[in-house]
């Protein structure tokens, strides 16, 4: 394993974890809002066992930096993605991988600097776009309840409003509770100026996901209240070559909500790129 960092874009250092041969295909991992590189848990695991993976903090998140730019910019997002795959010397057949808020910087990604670099892309639980109005982009009823106390300075109302989301990040049955632990305190790590400033802009990437030349294949629960499935169908409709695998009763964390299952179908996935 190795922490390493990268120059993205304005200057902003983002910080990545890199596990699993140098000799397999790169696996990008793209977490979701006020998240951070470690939110994968053991599935980061188990997929290092054959491929390259790739864990982001993304801007304002976990270890990386926090510029106070850049939110609102699908360029900046784009930027540290490449400045990242740059670091690693990776020209070709990257699979990016995005959960939530990752499903949206990887479209930036993806709109900014095509696909010359990536060779799929994987959205779990992920719109690809964001903003009122925008198709493809509704928020589920927890994400709508949070919302504005999980941008609020005080402790006691953010804790309270990520109280919300419940299990939907390590889905109801067995408890998960370090799992959810450790998601939550990620979240509260993360500055409130940052958790609010990544909803305050609008990007419709239809356009972008119409003339993707890349397999893509969508991961979603039918129950998922952060990020309806709604999206992800969307997703699937517009993009040539997209396959959509819902998980019926399933919410918004897949890949510790069944780990087994999320990482077989990744894997399946990148295997079939060769």
């Amino acid at each position: 394993m190795a922490i390493r960092d990268a120059v993205g874009a304005e200057g902003t250092r983002i910080v990545y974890r890199v596990t699993g041969p140098e000799t397999g295909r790169p696996l990008v991992l793209l977490h979701g809002w006020a998240g951070n590189l470690r939110c994968w848990g053991g599935a980061a695991d188990d997929l290092a066992q054959r491929h390259r993976v790739i864990a982001v903090d993304l801007r304002g998140h976990g270890y990386s930096d926090d510029p106070g730019t850049g939110y609102d910019d699908p360029k900046a997002w784009a930027g540290d993605v490449a400045a990242v795959l740059a670091a690693e010397g990776i020209e070709s057949g990257a699979v990016l991988l995005g959960w939530s808020y990752g499903g949206i910087v990887a479209t930036d990604y993806l709109a900014t600097h095509g696909t010359g670099a990536v060779a799929g892309a994987i959205y779990c639980g992920a719109p690809a776009s964001i903003g009122p109005d925008v198709p493809g982009a509704a928020p589920g009823p927890a994400m709508v309840q949070a919302i504005p106390g999980v941008f609020d300075e005080a402790a006691g109302r953010a804790v309270r409003a990520f109280a919300v989301f419940g299990h939907a990040n390590t889905g109801p049955g067995e408890d998960k509770g370090p799992d959810a632990q450790r998601l939550f305190g990620g979240s509260l790590a993360t500055a409130p100026s940052v958790r609010k400033a990544l909803f305050y802009r609008t990007i419709d990437n239809t356009e972008t996901l119409r003339g993707l030349d890349i397999p893509v294949l969508v991961l979603h629960g039918t129950e998922d209240p952060v990020v309806p499935a709604d999206n992800g169908r969307y997703i699937v409709d517009t993009a040539p070559d997209a396959r959509g695998s819902y998980w019926e009763g399933a919410q918004h964390g897949l890949f510790i909500e069944d780990r087994a299952r999320f990482v077989a179908e990744v894997s399946a996935f990148v295997d079939a790129l060769e």
